[in-house]
């Protein structure tokens, strides 16, 4: 399994079996995200929600490499729209990719409103995902949102994800504080931030985070990514894991 960060929320996943996932891909915007749209060829899109700095350049990409955009029921109308293929789901649901990797939403506590047309449109709601991998390992995506009781009495209590991430920007999301105390409830093994120092408004400093976590969530592992940088594990659970530049 690797997850590769390409900066911002942006990440992809290739699954234990080489399933490539990418997720909420705002990569020619973002100017700090060193990844060719053109080299993503994904499987799976995950848009976490409407806004711009999560959709990204999904309809290029899926248009490109002919990948389904999975994303609430609205979004996926939208896309649909455009011609290409997307599948909707909605908060609580689960979507099985090819009896292998199964996918859930979870709930953000966020705005989802689509508003790079000319017009903002309905976007339906701000989500998270947990990721199911053919081991049985969890990733979670947390999308853009605030501190939320569900990420100890579902996400943490229930889903159990091993490897979390989450945004730390502040403004517009959690910032450092409230995601180590999402750690501590989310008992993942690895915590991943994201959504900082994209713009000067979402400005942190990872190393910051990763003494909250250390100070409230024992046994967790902080794992701060440059754009570009990959986090890999072996398939059998217990391997070891490392970090790795590409």
């Amino acid at each position: 399994m690797k997850i590769k960060y390409l900066g911002h929320s942006a990440f992809m996943i290739i699954s234990e079996e080489g399933l490539k996932i990418l997720i909420d891909p705002f990569i020619s915007g973002n100017e700090l995200s060193n990844t060719p749209v053109e080299e993503l060829n994904p499987d799976i899109i995950l848009v976490t929600h409407g806004h711009s700095d999560h959709f990204g350049d999904t309809l290029d990409i899926a248009h490109n490499s002919g990948a389904t955009v999975i994303c609430c029921h609205e979004i996926a109308t939208f896309i649909q729209k455009q011609g290409l293929n997307s599948v909707g789901m909605n908060i609580g649901g689960s979507i099985s990719i090819n009896d292998l990797v199964n996918i859930t939403m979870v709930f953000a506590e966020h705005s989802s409103g689509i508003d790079f047309t000319e017009e903002i449109e309905e976007g339906g709601v701000a989500a998270g995902f947990i990721i199911t991998l053919e081991s049985g390992k969890k990733i979670y995506h947390a999308g853009d949102t605030a501190l939320f009781s569900d990420m100890k009495t579902v996400i943490g209590d229930i889903y159990q994800p091993d490897i979390a991430l989450l945004p730390i920007g502040d403004k517009y999301t959690m910032g450092v504080e409230d995601a180590a105390i999402a750690t501590s409830w989310l008992g993942s093994r690895i915590v991943i931030p994201m959504h900082y120092n994209t713009f000067p408004e979402i400005e942190q400093d990872p190393e910051v985070f990763a003494q909250y976590v250390d100070e409230v969530s024992l046994g967790t592992v902080t794992m701060p990514l440059q754009p570009g940088e990959s986090y890999t594990e072996e398939y059998e659970p217990g391997d070891e894991y490392e970090s790795i530049d590409e």
